[in-house]
């Protein structure tokens, strides 16, 4: 089977990514489930910063693979054209950069520094299947970022940089250049970036439609024939509601 269309020969509606920051990654998730996709939730990475903000954006991607003692020597980051320093500095403004680290998170993929400087590039934030060290700098950051855990040791014991800006798998989940990444306090889901358009809109109607039932629910109904709602009367009580 072909890969997906490359993200340049599909355009998004300019208030794509503004929707999706106003949705829930359980919403899209759902959304993605009705579509067949059952495999788009990041295993693994959560906010270092359990209040951080909505993060979308389109992937950016940076592989890496085990390390060897002839190519991950300490001074390896003398390297000006090593991946991993390429990544961050050539991260798009506005996108997510997301690194497979084979969902080992026993060593560092990126530290605070790294991050920092994503922060201050205009990057939207970053999702690492492997740790992530100096972690309280890192969970400061304004910028989200979502890893495995901690780790204090450099990313040259275990992670070898080798590829970016090609398809990748983060958390057990495909990642192609230019998908939307969104992230919030549940995780990380993956959107195929020809999706992003009709699951943004989607989220629109979801959204309200959970509000509404966490009213009624509040309010002491029953969920029988409210969630879902199998009972006829839900909608009509919904499109009520939404009118006032």
């Amino acid at each position: 089977m072909p890969n997906p269309a490359p993200a340049e020969a599909i355009d998004l509606t300019p208030d794509t990514l503004a929707l999706l920051t106003k949705a829930s990654t359980a919403t899209v998730a759902t959304l993605l489930f009705k579509r067949g996709y059952h495999n788009a939730y990041v295993q693994g990475p959560l906010p270092l910063n359990a209040d951080t903000g909505t993060m979308v954006g389109p992937a950016y991607t940076l592989r890496y693979i085990p390390t060897r003692p002839d190519t991950d020597p300490l001074d390896a980051f003398r390297e000006p054209n090593h991946p991993q320093r390429v990544a961050v500095e050539e991260c798009p403004q506005g996108a997510v950069l997301v690194m497979d680290c084979r969902q080992d998170a026993t060593a560092a993929s990126a530290g605070s520094i790294l991050l920092t400087r994503c922060q201050m590039r205009g990057v939207a934030g970053v999702v690492s299947d492997g740790g992530i060290r100096d972690a309280r700098g890192a969970a400061a950051l304004d910028m989200p970022v979502f890893a495995v855990k901690p780790a204090a040791p450099t990313n040259l014991t275990k992670h070898h940089a080798v590829d970016i800006g090609l398809p990748i798998a983060c958390g057990g989940v495909a990642v192609y250049p230019g998908d939307i990444v969104m992230g919030d306090a549940d995780g990380v889901m993956i959107i195929p970036r020809h999706l992003a358009d009709e699951i943004a809109v989607e989220t629109v109607e979801m959204e309200l439609f959970e509000a509404f039932l966490l009213e009624e629910v509040n309010a002491g109904a029953s969920i029988r024939g409210l969630y879902p709602p199998t009972d006829p009367a839900t909608l009509t009580r919904f499109t009520a509601w939404k009118d006032n």
